[in-house]
């Protein structure tokens, strides 16, 4: 699967200083990787690409994940070093319709455009069906740049491949892979079987044995024939300059089966065969490999299902006519008819029609929403009743649910710190073990003189030894937390974001929007020398076209009187405004715009007071005359959210201390931080102020999770070690935080902090069951208490136990803690 993207900001780390144009991240599918090894390997590779930032590499989702300039290197370089590496990247058809072509001259001259397009091998343009077949490694060429080949030829181009018929195409393959894998199985374990059997029946005192000629015909077949990935992946691992684990597997097995057919053949050097063993090994770790594919499939479960929301066609109004295309094909603009029981396929605001709206899997909100004419709907929610036409908004990769999919993809393909020193031992395990193996061996044969003792304790410490479950135990876990908090409307944008937010023990809250409603009304006028209406009047007109909160309130308030237009508008963050209305310059903002203009607030500080103390935001009236006088005070009231007090109790039962950062006057803000539980209150904090009270609460050694939603909380949710940005809040602070909440519900929070938990908890266990068990196995083989049989299996199901362990999170559910 495609997925090029800009990149907003390179990290640090990176070395950027070469950069001639805008960074871009390339995802493309990798096949050919076995174990950790194989991804460290490939990743040192890319990373030798010039041009390139950064690569990751991720062995469960099998994918490569490259930051890199433009103008320095390319997908097809990208291709070429894969394939040099010894791994490949699957090839993909796409299929156009052609338009403009009037001969067989035509066909042939896009035939050449297309077939000079970086990567592809091989185009194939019809003349008579206006059919374009281009086919090239799966993520090195997008449909748009061949459509945009075409339109430079003076033709046109239009993909015929579906959404759905892709997804059908991939499910296909997978399933496919997936019954020859059992095939091979199942054959491997009918050849084996009557090898295995002598020793199953040996402990009820039957002795049996096949003859040698007979154990080699059932062994050959199941080494070299169902066993040939293992050579592939070896030759190609060690080509690249490194082994992995399909070198432990071929030298322990190649081992026995050689040592078994010397001795088959010349009976008189041996009578110790070891056909059963090679076979058993090579069984037991395609069964392993197969159990740990299913589980990785079911791993990446929860992209599958964010990709299935959304629906394969829509019904688009076109000349008076209703049409079906494609959903991809939906353009901005275009009205969409979305019937009872059907999925939105676009994001869009109805134009007719109301209906309740199943958005949980987008959300995670359980419960429909009623939505009706003018309200916005999100791609991939399910109508109910009613009949819908919508306006599509945002369509493709901009569309919600596009950008849901690839943060979560983004996420699973990401590194957790922790990897690194997986990294670090991946890159030297494999010639440990066969440097611990010869020693074996040596050390057997020397105080023992037993060639057959040798012989086994080797055999067991090359099969044994097992770096995939090294590699598997990070992005496994990481693959299923991240799907989970999906599915509960909480993304996690990667691993370093999972990271920090499970180390957190402070959470800060921007108070408006976040504990509030955000949708502040104006409960009092207290007005001065002029009636409440006048004061209202001159206010409203001044805020006119404003799109703060407390503007929007005024507003509202003021519907039905007439505005005058303001005249020389000028905006004081963090204080008000200044500008004139009918003549009149006037100030519109709270307490500290009055003191800085020496405003005399006398008459009404008693019963302002009293106002902030009930939670009330104040919105100091005066004109600037030869001395500024005051004209009277608005109070706002935001209704606190109901679920706010038991968000923040959840917090607190956590052992977090939760504080509350905001513009607003001290005494309001206290009694809001009062109601709904709050420990600290940081208020009348300057936009621009609220990323320094950020660090400031860092510096004291406090590890700091912001959520907030607005525009002015972008500095300090990236100035947090993580920001939480509500999903009902703007793009800018989604983009600038390290996790989104789909619902503007704060109990989201602790959820969010308890997957991160759960998540971490898994990669700490897998790890250490991964390094402790190659730490007790190998001195177990090399010590020569484990026959290369059981050897084989333990290895085999190493990597099968952690991803299981893995999918244990999918139980997860909010309000949880698993262990």
């Amino acid at each position: 699967m495609l997925e090029i993207s800009n990149l907003d900001s390179v990290n640090e780390s990176s070395p950027t200083d070469s950069l001639t144009g805008t960074a871009q991240t390339l995802a493309l599918p990798i096949k050919g990787m076995t174990c950790a090894t194989c991804s460290t390997r490939l990743e040192r590779v890319l990373n030798k690409v010039p041009g390139v930032i950064k690569s990751q590499v991720n062995l469960a989702s099998e994918q490569a994940s490259i930051a890199f300039d433009p103008q320095q290197a390319s997908p097809e370089q990208f291709y070429q070093a894969i394939v040099q590496a010894g791994f490949t990247v699957p090839t993909e058809g796409m299929e156009f319709r052609i338009g403009g072509m009037t001969c067989a001259a035509c066909s042939a001259r896009l035939e050449k455009v297309f077939s000079r397009l970086p990567g592809v091998n091989k185009a194939t343009v019809n003349l008579a069906t206006e059919r374009a077949v281009v086919t090239a490694p799966a993520g090195v060429l997008s449909p748009a740049t061949v459509i945009a080949a075409a339109q430079r030829a003076g033709f046109t181009a239009e993909p015929l491949s579906s959404l759905a018929e892709r997804r059908a195409q991939e499910e296909a393959e997978s399933t496919a892979r997936e019954r020859h894998e059992g095939r091979q199985l199942l054959l491997a374990a009918l050849l084996t079987l009557p090898l295995a059997l002598p020793m199953l029946l040996m402990p009820f005192g039957i002795h049996v044995s096949l003859p040698a000629e007979i154990q080699f015909l059932l062994a050959t077949p199941v080494q070299f024939w169902i066993g040939s990935r293992f050579y592939v992946g070896a030759y190609k691992s060690l080509r690249g300059g490194a082994g992995n684990m399909d070198v432990l597997v071929v030298l322990g097995t190649s081992a026995a089966w050689g040592l078994s057919t010397w001795n088959t053949l010349l009976p008189g050097t041996g009578s110790h065969l070891y056909f059963e063993a090679s076979a058993m090994v090579v069984t037991l770790v395609l069964l392993g490999k197969w159990l740990e594919g299913r589980a990785k499939r079911s791993a990446a479960s929860a992209i599958r299902a964010l990709m299935a929301l959304r629906p394969a066609t829509a019904r688009i109004e076109r000349e008076g006519k209703v049409v079906e295309i494609p959903a991809e094909q939906v353009a901005e603009g275009d009205i969409v008819l979305v019937r009872p029981g059907e999925r939105t396929p676009v994001d869009g605001f109805i134009l007719e029609g109301s209906s309740q709206l199943d958005e949980s899997l987008i959300t995670g909100e359980s419960l429909p929403v009623t939505r009706g004419e003018g309200e916005t709907v999100t791609g991939g929610s399910v109508n109910g009743e009613g009949l819908l036409r919508i306006r599509a908004t945002t369509v493709g990769a901009e569309s919600t649910l596009a950008r849901i999919i690839r943060l979560v993809e983004d996420a699973q393909a990401s590194k957790a710190p922790v990897q690194k020193l997986v990294d670090q031992v991946a890159n030297i395990f494999v010639p440990v073990v066969v440097a611990l193996a010869f020693l074996t061996f040596a050390g057997w044969w020397l105080l023992d003189g037993a060639a057959d003792t040798a012989f086994k304790a080797t055999v067991s410490v090359l099969v044994i030894a097992c770096p995939c479950a090294l590699g598997l135990a990070t992005p496994t876990a990481l693959m299923v937390g991240t799907g989970a908090a999906a599915r509960h409307g909480i993304l996690i944008r990667d691993a370093v974001a999972l990271e920090r937010a499970q180390d957190s023990d402070t959470v800060v809250f921007d108070k408006t929007g976040t504990l509030t409603e955000g949708q502040p009304a104006v409960a009092e006028i207290l007005p001065l020398k002029i009636n409440g209406e006048q004061l209202l009047q001159l206010v409203a007109s001044a805020q006119q076209g404003s799109e703060h909160p407390l503007a929007k309130a005024v507003l509202t308030k003021a519907q039905g009187l007439p505005l005058s237009q303001p005249q020389n508008f000028r905006s004081l963050p963090g204080r008000g405004l200044s500008t004139q209305v009918e003549g009149q310059t006037l100030l519109v903002g709270n307490l500290r715009l009055m003191r800085e203009n020496q405003v005399d607030l006398t008459s009404l500080l008693t019963q302002a007071q009293t106002l902030e103390e009930s939670g009330h935001t104040l919105m100091w009236v005066a004109e600037v005359t030869s001395a500024p006088q005051l004209l009277g005070v608005l109070a706002v009231t935001d209704p606190i959210k109901s679920v706010t007090p038991q968000a923040v109790a959840a917090l607190r039962a956590q052992g977090l201390t939760t504080v509350m950062l905001t513009g607003d006057n001290p005494r309001a803000a206290k009694a809001v931080a009062d109601k709904v539980g709050i420990d600290h209150v940081i208020a009348e904090v300057l936009p621009e102020d609220k990323a320094a009270q950020i660090q400031a609460l860092r510096a004291e050694g406090r590890h700091v999770a912001m959520v907030g939603d607005g525009v002015n909380d972008t500095p300090a949710l990236a100035a947090a070690d993580v920001g939480m940005a509500m999903g009902t809040g703007t793009d800018v602070a989604m983009e600038a935080a390290g996790i989104t909440l789909m619902r503007g519900d704060p109990t989201l929070v602790a959820e969010a902090l308890s997957i991160s938990q759960a998540t971490y908890h898994k990669i700490r266990q897998n790890l250490f069951w991964a390094f402790i068990y190659n730490v007790v196995a190998i001195p177990l083989a090399a010590s020569g208490m484990l026959n290369p049989v059981v050897a084989g299996a333990a290895m085999a199901m190493s990597s099968v136990s952690v991803v299981s362990n893995s999918l244990l999170l999918r139980r997860w559910r909010p309000g949880t803690q698993l262990k």
